[in-house]
């Protein structure tokens, strides 16, 4: 009797530990991903898109690399054409993605941005439906039906009552709408594309190999229009920042994050990412002077509501978009 109680006390007791550690990891990338848009929003006076994803995505490559190579070390599957094959498609929207949600944050702050790519919960969702057709059985829950409605709703509402930066206009700049959506989209199309390569080889094998091919890629793409020198100019502060950026909200809280959905799941990890918006609007009113809108306030609160809704339906589908980042 006695051994049974030790026994048990001693599995509440690591229950209690590993809750604790995953508590811990899901706030940490809470915080983490609070910055992501603000580092970005920094770094666009200095670097051009595309080379600030390529130097982000090159730093993060490197950070990743020794724990790649842990992993490959210990046994599992390895590295080779078949696996650059498995993650070469997913990442030409992410190569989208990265471009596109730099170039919106000239057409809107950081806060503004952090919330409305939330609307990517709801695409990711919708993109699921057509390509994996266990789970288009979701379609006909309201909760699902409900928050794509109130998603979408509200992901137009906080772009479209954004002022326009550049004049004196009420509303975002019809190319700003554009160019978020874009980025909202491709981000959900890569969290789709990303699911079953990352469920194949890992999600450390697979982000080493994804942060790789997109470095990869933005390397021609920033010879053609960006500015490939550009740290050489932009600072020693400036690039200590970037490289910072890089290894925390890319490749840290990726870790953290995993850690975080192994301790405590997938739904209750993905749905704590809801208190980003949040971290990034109280940052960014402090650092940037960012203010929202009436409308877009209501509007935040509506999107959030139905990213909610959604993820209730369909944590596993939806959490890709934020496994990935």
């Amino acid at each position: 009797m006695d051994q049974t109680n030790s026994i048990a006390r001693f599995a509440d007791r690591h229950r209690r530990t590993s809750l604790s550690e995953g508590y811990a990891a899901v706030f940490a990338t809470v915080l983490i991903w609070s910055t992501p848009s603000l580092f970005m929003y920094y770094l666009n006076r200095y670097y051009d898109p595309w080379a600030q994803n390529f130097y982000r995505y090159f730093v993060a490559c490197l950070a990743i690399a020794p724990l790649v190579f842990y992993r490959v070390h210990r046994g599992g599957p390895g590295i080779d054409l078949r696996a650059v094959g498995l993650c070469f498609v997913p990442c030409v929207p992410n190569v989208v993605h990265q471009i596109t949600q730099v170039m919106a944050l000239f057409y809107m702050g950081p806060g503004v941005y952090t919330i409305f790519i939330r609307s990517s919960v709801i695409f990711t969702a919708l993109l699921a439906l057509a390509f994996f057709p266990e789970e288009r059985f979701v379609i006909r829950q309201w909760k699902f039906q409900a928050g794509t409605l109130l998603g979408l709703i509200g992901a137009f509402g906080v772009i479209w009552f954004q002022p326009n930066m550049q004049s004196q206009e009420r509303h975002i700049a019809l190319p700003g709408l554009l160019i978020a959506f874009a980025a909202s989209f491709c981000w959900a199309l890569y969290g789709v594309l990303i699911k079953r390569p990352s469920a194949q080889l890992g999600s450390i094998r697979s982000f080493g190999l994804v942060s790789f091919i997109t470095s990869a890629l933005l390397f021609p793409l920033t010879l053609a229009f960006g500015k490939i020198d550009t740290p050489l100019h932009a600072g020693a502060d400036v690039n200590v920042i970037l490289a910072i950026s890089a290894v925390t909200c890319i490749t840290l809280a990726h870790v953290l994050y995993y850690v975080a959905i192994h301790q405590i799941g997938v739904a209750l990890a993905q749905t704590l990412q809801l208190l980003c918006p949040a971290g990034a609007m109280g940052l960014s009113a402090w650092i940037f002077h960012e203010r929202l809108t009436p409308m877009q306030l209501w509007s935040a609160a509506i999107l959030l509501v139905g990213a909610f809704l959604a993820m209730r339906v369909k944590p596993i589908a939806t959490t890709e978009t934020a496994e990935n980042i």
